[in-house]
């Protein structure tokens, strides 16, 4: 009998562009996952320790983040639309050229990511882009 694979031992098997959709992570040990360039939909990371997690050029829609930890992280070129990252912990992440931003639902927009209370110190943000992000906090360079 074979043993089921962890979380992030099917996160690490997944190709460069493959969907995953729906997937529940809350709770999940996703510390020092390494996975690229994934599209992520409507999945569930609430309370995930992502903590050094490598998740470059992926893309996340209406993902919920709220609570994670993300310290160290390395989210290079991610694209985040419609996710809730309330009170997640992005402090020493690097976010370069990663873009933050909502999904066209129609008007009035909804589908906003929201990031009311996420921490962001010591993170690199150079060159992010946020447009129609809730909470967005004054002095990060995005929207000034």
């Amino acid at each position: 009998m074979t043993t089921p694979l962890t979380a992030r031992q099917r996160l690490a098997a997944l190709h460069n562009y493959a969907a995953v959709n729906g997937e529940d992570f809350t709770g999940q040990n996703l510390a020092s996952a390494r996975t690229s360039r994934l599209r992520f939909t409507r999945c569930s990371f609430i309370g995930a320790d992502l903590r050094h997690a490598t998740l470059d050029g992926c893309w996340f829609k209406f993902c919920d983040f709220s609570d994670a930890d993300l310290r160290s992280a390395s989210l290079r070129e991610v694209s985040l639309a419609g996710c809730d990252l309330r009170g997640a912990d992005l402090r020493d992440a690097d976010l370069t050229d990663a873009r933050f931003g909502s999904v066209n639902t129609g008007v009035p927009p909804l589908g906003l990511t929201n990031i009311t209370g996420a921490r962001f110190d010591g993170a690199a943000l150079r060159n992010v882009q946020a447009e129609g992000v809730i909470g967005w906090p004054p002095g990060h360079g995005a929207n000034e």
